[in-house]
């Protein structure tokens, strides 16, 4: 449905620190750089993030979170551990998630600005 996603951040190189390292685990890399924007993907950009003078306002209430794809469990740990060794707040470990469903795994973290972000994998039915 989305070709990409932007997203506006106070400080671009906080921000980049935390989404190499928190993005690497799950096989997104930055693919573009420039002085304002840096995007990320595994073959084209797909959430691009700059700096902004604006930011929108962080509000746990508002529902909004971005949900990225992880090749197995092992890359939602992974994402999980780099993304709070790199200035992330823990809002839920790794772990299946029983009310999104039997075979949810997933991990939920906060960036340094505020953006609510998970890593979601499918374990399948054992």
């Amino acid at each position: 449905m989305f070709d990409h996603i932007s997203i506006g951040v106070k400080d671009l190189e906080r921000a980049r620190r935390f989404y190499d390292a928190a993005l690497a685990p799950l096989g997104y890399e930055r693919l573009s750089n420039s002085d304002g924007m840096i995007g990320y993907g595994s073959e084209q950009v797909g959430l691009w993030v700059m700096q902004v003078a604006h930011p929108v306002v962080a509000d746990m209430r508002s529902g909004l979170h971005f949900c990225f794809v992880a090749p197995n469990e092992a890359a939602v740990d992974a994402f999980f551990a780099a993304a709070i060794e790199s200035g992330g707040t823990d809002n839920g470990e790794p772990g299946i998630r029983p009310d999104y469903g039997r075979f949810y795994y997933a991990a939920f973290v906060i960036d340094p600005d505020g953006y609510r972000l998970e890593a979601y994998f499918h374990k399948g039915e054992i």
